[in-house]
């Protein structure tokens, strides 16, 4: 018998994770601070102050007219999903955006080309589809597509630049693979199509935005991969009751 052969695969895998550190710095020190500031919004802080920051990095209309670069670079120390909820929807796109894109990809990405050009990558992806987003936003406003509050939503994650480094790691695949991978990763995007067409969440950032609604149907923002979360209706909530109690405050 062959001793060797239980540390194979595993033993692969160890080897891999020890040298994650050194092989991918820079994506290691990102996680880490995505999981940080998860926590602090999660957890840390309250809802009504949650609500606060998260609308101030939010890539809204509004927030992209007012401070620019303070949304589109705090939009990405956020990632909107969960970790604890393993059963739900929302943990299987947090694996794609979160594991996939930026502890795999992205860190793939940090080795190939260095830490300079995966940044660079990342970002680029998320400013111009951020944009984009936004332009289309613009045009659905004028159309009548999209009520006004659109322009306040919260809007913010990293599922953009993971969906950048997810196409360009199509390369880190052997042939045979990569056939199959860019049908997943169209297959999921027309999944969100799909459910921004059947009101599943509101707050943008994928391919359904920019859809006249259906018929029958409130039509809806949907960010990529992202779902509706508990804590997003949280603290919508209280944001929404902390509006109202200021226009009731207000004197006549």
């Amino acid at each position: 018998m062959n001793s060797q052969s239980p540390s194979g695969a595993p033993g692969r895998a160890l080897r891999a994770l020890w040298g994650y550190p050194r092989r991918a710095p820079l994506t290691l020190a990102y996680v880490c601070l995505l999981l940080v500031t998860h926590a602090w919004i999660g957890y840390g802080l309250s809802a009504g102050r949650s609500a606060g920051v998260l609308g101030y990095v939010s890539t809204n209309p509004d927030n992209l007219r007012d401070h620019p670069l303070s949304a589109l670079l705090g939009s990405v120390l956020f990632f909107d999903g969960t970790l604890t909820d393993v059963a739900s929807t929302g943990f299987v796109g947090t694996l794609i955006t979160l594991g996939l894109g930026v502890c795999c990809f992205l860190a793939w990405a940090e080795r190939r080309w260095g830490a300079v050009r995966a940044v660079a990558v990342f970002l680029g992806g998320h400013v111009a589809a951020t944009l984009l987003t936004a332009a289309v936003i613009a045009v659905a406003l004028r159309q009548g597509w999209y009520p006004a509050s659109v322009r306040q939503e919260l809007d913010f994650g990293v599922s953009y630049g993971a969906q950048t480094v997810l196409a360009v790691g199509t390369l880190a695949l052997p042939r045979w693979g990569r056939l199959p991978w860019v049908v997943f990763v169209l297959r999921v995007r027309v999944r969100d199509v799909r459910a921004a067409g059947r009101g599943v969440g509101r707050g943008v950032h994928g391919l359904g935005v920019g859809l006249p609604p259906r018929r029958g149907h409130r039509h809806v923002h949907h960010r990529g991969l992202r779902l509706r979360f508990r804590l997003r209706s949280r603290l919508r909530l209280r944001l929404r009751l902390r509006r109202n109690g200021s226009r009731l405050g207000r004197p006549g």
